[in-house]
């Protein structure tokens, strides 16, 4: 934990926090690692500090007062993933590593090999079989050495362990390494700079191996703690039914999760065995929350129904918590009142062919003018 005296706990937050740094170092020290001196830090610059914007179509399609969107999809490598990776590479460099390596479904990689060609780093990953090809061209063009598992993520990560080990290269993988939670706990800072030192009543988070709901819940545990809001908000992890371990732990009143059969087509969040599943059921309950999961038919929808009305294109995994909200609305457990706030994790550029399944037909253009003059009017008035 931070030693919260010495950085300055019950002091205005405009004397702790960096205003001039519009990115996830405005929050430096907070942030587990020494000496960072701008050069290296600005580099990385570029993440974090992420727009927290409304919805105001979405939320009256759903009787709601206030829905806003944190959009992480504007990061260097179009996902949340990018804060964990840069802190990792940030303290890599302090104690002098030089080769990194993780274990990723996609986004964590790709962040990790973004921020070490920022800086400098060699990078390999571990991915499972059957990763996005959009995923997969990122990482190509970053330099990193790729290596595909035969099998699932779990698979991926156990090749990743065993070869950080014996090699003695530094490990980024989630949960294992601490510093991936620190960094992504910059989002819950920054979501409550941009309130105006406020909490929001509950955020949404999409959640395969846990490790954001963590993060989250330590940013806003600090800023707590610092005096800079009075409550932590309600966090609502969302699962897909096709990978639910989380989801059914926590119905079961589990500590932690069992390994569960994946086979989700939000490959984000495809997680059989949970890497920060403790840890992230521990956040939800301490702050009041809970875990639901909605299907991946009601995902892929909700991709094109936040497009429309919300002007973001998420992938799939992210596109979780907008298919969520009627059945939190309905039970109850999310009430239309509240400020909510949405986690979008990543762009759905990072898999485009998924998120777009079920978006409106092409229309072919043939010599038939009048019909095809036809054809637009009706589709032009259904979308009134």
């Amino acid at each position: 934990m931070p030693d919260y005296p010495k950085i300055g706990a019950g002091r205005p937050p405009d004397l702790v926090v960096d205003a001039e740094a519009p990115s996830m170092w405005r929050y430096r020290r907070l942030l587990p690692v020494g000496g960072l001196e701008p050069g290296p830090t600005d580099r990385l610059g570029r993440i974090g500090w992420t727009p927290l914007t409304e919805l105001p179509r979405l939320a009256a399609r759903l009787g709601m007062r206030s829905l806003m969107l944190k959009d992480e999809g504007r990061n260097l490598t179009g996902s949340l993933k990018d804060r964990a990776s840069a802190l990792v590479v940030a303290k890599a460099r302090e104690i002098g590593e030089s080769v990194i390596v993780t274990a990723s479904t996609g986004n964590a990689a790709a962040a990790l090999a973004g921020c070490c060609a920022v800086v400098g780093l060699r990078c390999l990953v571990f991915v499972p079989q059957g990763m996005p090809e959009a995923k997969m061209a990122q990482l190509r063009a970053y330099g990193a050495v790729v290596v595909e598992a035969r099998g699932d993520y779990g698979a991926a990560v156990e090749l990743c362990y065993r070869v950080a080990r014996r090699k003695g290269w530094y490990c980024r993988s989630t949960a294992y390494n601490p510093y991936t939670a620190e960094g992504k706990k910059t989002a819950a800072l920054e979501i409550a700079e941009q309130l105006g030192w406020r909490a929001p009543d509950a955020v949404l988070v999409p959640v395969g191996d846990g490790n954001i709901l963590t993060g989250l819940h330590r940013g806003f545990s600090d800023a707590l703690a610092m005096g800079w809001i009075d409550r932590i908000p309600r966090l609502i992890g969302v699962q897909s039914t096709a990978a639910p371990a989380l989801f059914d732990a926590w119905r079961r009143g589990d500590r932690e999760a069992e390994a569960t059969p994946a086979h989700s087509r939000a490959e984000s969040i495809n997680v059989e065995s949970p890497q920060d599943g403790l840890r992230a059921l521990r956040a939800v309950r301490e702050t009041g929350g809970c875990f639901t999961a909605v299907s991946d038919e009601h995902t892929m929808a909700a991709v094109n129904l936040l497009a429309r009305l919300g002007g973001v294109f998420a992938e799939p995994a992210s596109a979780t918590t907008v298919a969520a909200l009627p059945g939190l609305l309905e039970t109850g457990r999310l009430r239309r009142g509240e400020s909510t706030v949405l986690i979008n994790t990543g762009t759905g550029l990072k898999d485009p062919l998924a998120a777009t399944a079920g978006s409106r037909p092409r229309i072919e253009v043939s010599e038939d003018y009048a019909a095809l003059e036809a054809e637009l009017t009706d589709i032009m008035a259904a979308m009134e």
